[in-house]
């Protein structure tokens, strides 16, 4: 997005190069990622319910199998809605940035392929989370409405799956904040010359 766009919308950019203080799509990607991770983990422990209620009752806990899948298909609902603006606040911040352009990430990758990789990789994560909120939907109302385990085997293997796309993909994040800089106040104050200390108490 250039000056003159950013003049038009009446933007008022701070030191991290954002409208607002804190950066939001990292706030709301932890909450993508705790949403979802609970969602596939607690859908694991009603599956295995049945092999596990002797260590639940050894710790005097009430386990009642359908009470996980409840856990988990609200979780995924709530990661599938969130998504939507994890994806959203993290185009419109790409489109703010001014990043570093002459180096390189740890993977090798310039921040121009980061930021595209993470970018299209975002598009896919929110395609895949909806897609699983739709096939867990048609599990839990249509296709096990009555059976005891409420969720297919295969759809918890792609769960497991997914953290390990959503460990790539959220490394692709870390590297465009910690390696290039983006949106972060102290490194763009650095870069500026400034005190980061001395300018935010």
């Amino acid at each position: 997005m250039n000056s003159q766009l950013i003049d038009q919308l009446g933007l008022r950019l701070g030191a991290n190069g954002l409208p607002y203080e804190i950066p939001m799509h990292p706030q709301l990607v932890h909450l993508t990622l705790g949403l979802f991770i609970i969602s596939i983990l607690f859908d694991i422990t009603g599956a295995i319910s049945p092999i596990e209620r002797p260590i639940f009752k050894f710790l005097g806990l009430p386990a009642i199998r359908s009470a996980f899948f409840h856990v988990g298909w609200y979780n995924l609902l709530g990661a599938a809605a969130v998504t939507f603006f994890t994806v959203a606040f993290g185009f419109f911040e790409l489109l703010l940035t001014k990043p570093i352009v002459n180096q390189k990430s740890n993977w090798g990758l310039s921040v121009s392929w980061t930021m595209l990789l993470h970018g299209l990789g975002g598009i896919l994560m929110l395609a895949i989370i909806v897609a699983m909120a739709v096939w867990r939907a048609l599990q839990r109302h249509y296709w096990h409405k009555n059976a005891s385990r409420q969720v297919q085997w295969n759809y918890l293997l792609i769960g497991i799956l997914m953290f390990g796309i959503l460990y790539f993909h959220g490394t692709l994040g870390a590297q465009l904040g910690e390696e290039f800089g983006i949106h972060v106040t102290a490194a763009k104050l650095l870069q500026e010359g400034a005190n980061p200390y001395l300018l935010l108490k």
